[in-house]
């Protein structure tokens, strides 16, 4: 604005040194009438003019930092954590669907309890009784070894998760627009929930392996009557006050 106005009284300067250098001849000078009103006007109407102008350039300033703050804006933030935390969540699941023997599936859980942890039958041989035992003991031992696989991959991925952290925080103080901190925030979330799903899986693992070991005791217990029972009373089975055997 300070230049135009320079410029504007420059040019008015100019143009009346142009005038009073410029010779007149006498009948010129005769017909040549001064109009102070019409000066006046003219004089307002080139301020109103520049005016105009002025406003103008301040309109297309204001235009360019808008559409280069709407550049910044819509600019993506150069660091992306998305691909290795999807990795790091495939990896846990790939652990939780290697679980042996009995996995996570509902079906696959009734059809064991119904055949493995069921009520002991009396009809079971004695050999039979101790395959069964020594099944679900393997499915107890299979499940700490499943948790502790878990564990193990959540262990390696820390300091993966603590790296991708940092670079994040980084990324979001450095952000030039809204769109890369935002970009930044659902980055760290996302991160946030990788971490909270490893934590799901580490409890689910864990839950497994201390409800078949719950239920691998729970049976022992019941096979352990079962066989008390055949000792006491071979072939005949437990009968209270039945001691008969002692005479």
């Amino acid at each position: 604005m300070i230049k135009l106005r320079h410029f504007a009284s420059a040019s008015g300067l100019a143009l009346a040194l142009c005038l009073s250098l410029t010779p007149i001849s006498p009948l010129q000078a005769q017909s040549v009438v001064f109009d102070p009103s019409n000066y006046a006007q003219n004089i307002m109407t080139a301020a109103h003019t520049l005016q105009q102008i002025n406003n103008q350039i301040t309109a297309l300033q204001n235009q360019a930092r808008s559409l280069l703050n709407q550049a910044k804006n819509l600019a993506n933030l150069p660091f992306s954590s998305l691909q290795a935390v999807q990795q790091s969540l495939t990896q846990t699941q790939q652990l939780l669907k290697q679980a042996q023997r009995i996995a996570y599936d509902i079906q696959q859980i009734d059809k064991a309890f119904s055949t493995q942890y069921g009520p002991v039958n009396a009809s079971t041989s004695s050999s039979g009784l101790i395959a069964g035992a020594q099944q679900r003991w393997q499915n107890s031992l299979a499940s700490f070894q499943d948790a502790m696989r878990v564990q193990a991959g959540i262990v390696q991925a820390i300091d993966t998760a603590r790296s991708q952290a940092n670079a994040l925080v980084s990324s979001s103080q450095s952000a030039a627009g809204a769109l890369q901190t935002s970009q930044a925030g659902n980055q760290i979330l996302a991160l946030q929930s990788k971490q909270l799903a490893d934590v799901t899986a580490l409890l689910a693992s864990q839950g497994r392996a201390q409800s078949l070991e719950m239920a691998r005791a729970a049976e022992a217990q019941e096979q352990g009557r079962e066989q008390m029972s055949r000792f006491i009373a071979p072939g005949q089975g437990y009968q209270p006050g039945n001691v008969s055997m002692f005479h």
